[in-house]
């Protein structure tokens, strides 16, 4: 069995009388420790994947599996603790509290977990060892991702969730982001899935999964996966 299943999964919004499909039959697999990019237009499905892949979102049907439970039969309390102990998020948005530091910021997320790793350890594996004490207004766009990123890990999660991590960041930071979320997961052997509307991230990916109107179009394995360093887009 693969680390992740998704197995004819659909997902239909009732929006008044009307049925809005999202996903429509999506089916694909995930091995653990790789780099996943799911790429495709804007409205082809990619966040709602996301969305029920972390357990914020549930599917209308089919079967959704990580490292052998199946996510998609959850109840609302096994969910949250789905959430909270087995995935970590990192969004393009950095969502970090204002009035805490970045170590503050890394060491509320590992305080809610089974086995987090330490704060301070984890700012200083994304070259942050020397911004702990300063606030997100005091950092860079590229560092505050960083930060984000260092939250995420800080959980030791299964599973490394990111929703276009570097579309609010300037082609030179947003490279520095690819790298590191590249170098996380070879060095830790973190699963990592990325969403993007940007195809040029794939040369990075050891799967590519294509998806078009709620489905996968295609999905694809990378022998030789680019260094994000030699990305260009």
């Amino acid at each position: 069995m693969a680390f992740v299943e998704f197995r004819d999964v659909s997902k239909i919004y009732q929006m008044g009388e009307v049925e809005v499909p999202a996903v429509a039959g999506m089916s694909f697999q995930i091995e653990k420790g790789e780099l996943v990019v799911v790429v495709g237009p804007s409205g082809a499905g990619k966040t709602t994947l996301l969305n029920m892949l972390g357990g914020m979102d549930s599917c209308t049907s089919g079967h959704i599996v990580l490292d052998g439970r199946e996510v998609s039969s959850f109840n609302e309390r096994e969910l949250t603790f789905y959430r909270r102990y087995d995935i970590g998020f990192v969004f393009q948005f950095y969502n970090l509290i204002q009035n805490l530091t970045a170590l503050e910021n890394v060491e509320l997320a590992s305080q809610i977990c089974k086995d987090p790793l330490d704060a301070r350890t984890v700012l200083e594996q994304v070259g942050l060892g020397h911004r702990t004490d300063n606030f997100p207004a005091q950092l860079s766009g590229g560092e505050q991702q960083r930060v984000a990123i260092a939250r995420a890990l800080a959980k030791n999660p299964k599973l490394l969730l990111c929703d276009e991590p570097t579309g609010a960041l300037d082609y030179k930071t947003g490279k520095a982001i690819l790298r590191l979320l590249q170098t996380t997961c070879y060095d830790t052997g973190k699963t990592v899935v990325l969403i993007t509307h940007n195809s040029a991230f794939t040369a990075i990916a050891d799967r590519v999964i294509h998806v078009r109107e709620g489905r996968v179009s295609e999905m694809l394995m990378n022998p030789s996966p680019l260094s994000a360093e030699e990305l260009e887009w």
